[in-house]
């Protein structure tokens, strides 16, 4: 017979309940049951709290879904910003190597993850304002990357912002979830070289004037 969830905002280790560990049991429970499938309750149970004590950190299934989301992009925001914050080594070198990191994240995320994918693929779609945030936050650091190769005479651009929001989605086939059924093809990451000698070619001061 199942115990009763206890009822306070500690876990039954007498441990605060934080939200990394909220966040944390949610994850655990997403990849087993699915997104569709897990429910506050699933969560609470894990943690050994009510349903109740969730609901005073995050007001919904959705809330909470988001959280996790939001958590993970965190995690990839962190480890391109990484990148953009290097100094050494060429501007191209390192806009090139953010690309591929990126890449290499999301498909090492479909295929290990799937059930977090399959949220996050979602979450893309109902949870707009998160997704922007994170699109932001990543042309930013696009964008001090291409101002980096403007400033050693790497790279020519009128508008570094422009510019980094144009190569971000002119690059979107490569990481942006709706295009997830593509990356396996066995020609996408020779498409991807193409592409990018084409924004190289476009951003280099190489033969102007």
């Amino acid at each position: 017979m199942r115990s009763s969830p206890c009822s306070s905002t500690t876990m039954a280790n007498d441990q605060p309940l934080t939200k990394e560990a909220i966040l944390d049991a949610a994850a655990q429970v997403l990849r087993r049951y699915g997104p569709e499938k897990t429910s506050v309750v699933d969560v609470a149970k894990v943690l050994q709290v009510s349903h109740g004590t969730l609901y005073r950190h995050f007001p919904s299934k959705a809330a909470l879904r988001e959280a996790v989301t939001e958590r993970w992009l965190l995690h990839i925001s962190d480890d391109l910003q990484l990148i953009a914050d290097q100094t050494q080594g060429s501007a191209q070198e390192r806009l090139h190597l953010w690309f591929v990191t990126l890449i290499s994240i999301k498909r090492t995320f479909r295929k290990e993850d799937p059930e977090m994918f399959s949220m996050y693929a979602n979450v893309t779609l109902e949870s707009v304002e998160i997704i922007q945030h994170h699109v932001n936050h990543l042309i930013s650091q696009l964008a001090q990357i291409i101002e980096a190769g403007v400033k050693a005479a790497e790279f020519h651009t009128e508008a570094t912002d422009v510019t980094a929001k144009a190569v971000f989605l002119a690059t979107s086939r490569f990481h942006h979830p709706a295009h997830a059924r593509e990356w396996s093809s066995a020609t996408s990451e020779h498409d991807f070289e193409n592409v990018w000698q084409l924004i190289l070619t476009g951003l280099s001061t190489s033969g102007r004037n």
